[in-house]
Order: C-alpha cells, then structure tokens, then sequence
C-alpha cells in the first residue's frame, strides 16, 4: 500500500496596500462601533453622578454604566431613578435600594439604624457621621412601602434626599432605569459597584 504524503504549501501573505489597509482598519472600526451601540442600546447605559448623595461609595462626576437588561431590581442594588413627578421630575437620581413592596421601614435616627421588618441591615457603605441622622423634612421614621415601589435611600444619609422625604417619596419600578453595575471614571476608582 503506498503512502500518500501531503504537504501543506504555507500560504503566501498578501502585503496589503495603503489603500488596503485603511480599508480594513476602518471596516473593523466600524464592526466594534456597531457592536458598542448595540451593547449600550440593549444591555448598559452610561451615566454620570451628580452631588454626593452616594458618598462614600460614588462621588461627585463618576460615569458609571447601569443596565436593566434582564434586571429585577433587588434589595441593597444601587439603581438610577428617572422620577416621573415631584421635586426631581426633571433629574435622574442615583440611590440605593432599601425596601421592597409591602416591607415595613423603620429609622432610628439617633443610632443610624434601619430596619426592615423588623430586621436590623448591615449597612457597612453608609457614610456616617457624629451625632444623630439628620431630619430636615422628614415628618415620620416608619414608612410601609406600596405595591409596585421601593424604598431608597442615598449611602450619605445626611447628604441625601431619598424616600424618606416627600421631595422624592417611594420609587415605582417604572421609574428606575438602572442596576449601577459598573464604574468607568475616575480611572483610579475603576470597578464593580457594591
């Protein structure tokens, strides 16, 4: 029985022109163009805090990006609210959620506890500070969340206008655009968002 053998000739390289080349470069600029919107369409949105609500887990001009692609807002996620009335109609709004529908909020602002349903959180993201949590507007420490809403709050209780005050009041799941999952800007504090 003979043997064939076969040797793979290697396949001469095609020195591309100029004219050429820029050709391919600019066509896979514009696959990986095409694929960032579609990924921003679908998937993630870029955003950008404004104040220092979120202090000290998001500051002041971070971009972060959100997504709500397959997203069932949960408890503790930080979420980006479009709020359709009220004092921020007009603003998108970072916080983070606290409690869902039907759970009962309890705040004892003298020890900067929350409870929820009778349930202390271990809030370690919190920016506290000396002294009781302030009060400003809010007229009650027990809040009962509706059907439909969640109970937010920002991580800089002092700094922060959330459901506790009727500036902003619960948050219906139609008003939250986004899970904050990621934070691009700064550079130095690139990272996933807990």
């Amino acid at each position: 029985m003979d043997e064939m053998k076969t040797t793979a000739e290697p396949a001469e390289k095609k020195k591309l022109t100029l004219k050429e080349f820029l050709y391919e470069a600019f066509e896979e600029l514009c696959y990986v163009a095409v694929l960032v919107i579609l990924l921003f369409m679908f998937v993630g949105r870029m955003a950008t805090v404004s104040g220092g609500s979120m202090l000290n887990t998001l500051h002041d001009e971070d971009r972060i990006i959100m997504t709500n692609f397959f997203y069932t807002p949960e408890r503790l996620d930080v979420v980006v609210v479009d709020k359709q009335d009220g004092y921020y109609a007009e603003e998108l709004i970072i916080k983070r959620i606290i409690a869902m529908e039907g759970e009962t909020v309890h705040i004892d602002f003298d020890t900067w506890t929350v409870t929820v349903d009778g349930k202390v959180l271990d809030e370690p993201y919190i920016k506290r500070e000396y002294g009781p949590m302030d009060r400003e507007d809010m007229t009650t420490d027990t809040f009962t969340v509706p059907e439909g809403c969640y109970f937010v709050m920002g991580d800089n209780r002092n700094g922060s206008t959330d459901s506790r005050s009727d500036l902003v009041g619960f948050v219906k799941e139609s008003e939250i655009l986004g899970h904050a999952v990621f934070r691009l800007f700064p550079v130095d504090s690139i990272g996933v968002i807990e």
